[in-house]
């Protein structure tokens, strides 16, 4: 039997590199699970997520020469978002949607030239009193 491209399959984890797992698919046919593909979120140590002999299912995602690539994080069910939420965005959907007005470039501009005067002269202030200071006085 031949893996199909977009299967979802179960398979047991039978070796363990630090770039991904080597998942037995049974019938002599394994494939590999990249570490970005092992979970939703990042992924610093893979031996975190699984160890050998973990049964897991997989979605095949590619198969060329004999390689199969798969995935564990899109064989899972759960719906996936169509868009990233931050927590608080959840708080303002029973709240009126506020009304944003655009900047036009001049108030951006002035509100950039303002900030950078302010940075400019608190550094002058920090660095004219002192020894070998930029522009410092020296007596």
């Amino acid at each position: 039997m031949t893996v199909e491209v977009g299967t979802k399959t179960e398979g047991k984890v039978t070796g363990i590199t630090n770039f991904g797992a080597f998942v037995d698919l049974g019938e002599g046919q394994s494939g590999m699970v990249h570490i970005s593909e092992v979970a939703d979120g990042y992924v610093k140590d893979i031996h975190d997520v699984l160890t050998v002999g973990d049964t897991v299912k997989v979605l095949v995602l590619s198969e060329k020469d004999h390689k199969i690539a798969l995935s564990i994080k899109q064989a899972s069910d759960k719906p996936k978002p169509k868009f990233h939420s931050s927590h608080r965005s959840h708080d303002r959907n029973d709240r009126k949607p506020q009304q944003h007005k655009p900047e036009s470039f001049d108030d951006m501009m002035s509100g950039y030239m303002k900030e950078s005067e302010d940075r400019l002269s608190t550094l002058k202030k920090n660095t004219e009193g002192k020894r070998g200071g930029r522009g410092g006085r020296r007596s």
